[in-house]
């Protein structure tokens, strides 16, 4: 019997510990939207994005071109010529490879120039989230953007116009 009651109690007690842990939800991409400095990051990121790939376009444009007239060559080149020539041909196709992975690679331009734009953004929403969560005790706040697992979220638990707020932006919600 004393053992049931202190499972009793016990489960009692942290039946309570469950319900005093507070959650929130912020969707980041509706904040993003809001946030303008983002706005004008993605337009920077989009216009190096495309001037960087009618670059690497043009060097592959450039190896097609030298590869058909190659080719129509060929058949009155001598052998150390056309070994020359595909070598040259082979030499600009791996430059052009190499220029497309420096502007679109894992660490790449792309990639190092959205860090400096986008990161300090994300480190401004993250440590407004966090201010939020700190002052209100919420265990945890989720993100319901981008595919999360977050199948149901009652909408007074969103506090992504507290977090943009907290950012100091006005929002106009229309």
């Amino acid at each position: 019997m004393k053992h049931l009651l202190i499972t009793f109690v016990f489960l009692l007690g942290l039946s309570s510990v469950g319900l005093a842990q507070r959650y929130a939800y912020v969707d980041t991409q509706y904040i993003l939207d809001n946030v303008p400095e983002y706005q004008a990051a993605q337009e920077e990121l989009n216009r190096l994005s495309e001037e960087w790939q009618n670059e690497v376009e043009m060097q592959f444009k450039l190896v097609a071109q030298k590869r058909k007239e190659f080719q129509d060559e060929a058949i009155l080149l001598p052998a150390e010529i056309k070994a020359q020539r595909e070598k040259e041909i082979l030499d600009m196709e791996n430059k052009a490879m190499e220029l497309q992975k420096q502007r679109f690679g894992v660490g790449g331009d792309l990639f190092v120039k959205r860090e400096q734009l986008i990161k300090p953004i994300q480190d401004r929403i993250f440590d407004a989230i966090q201010q939020i969560a700190s002052e209100r005790n919420f265990a945890f706040v989720f993100d319901k953007a981008n595919q999360s697992n977050l199948l149901y979220a009652d909408p007074k638990y969103d506090i992504s116009d507290q977090v943009i707020k907290e950012m100091g932006i006005k929002v106009d919600n229309n």
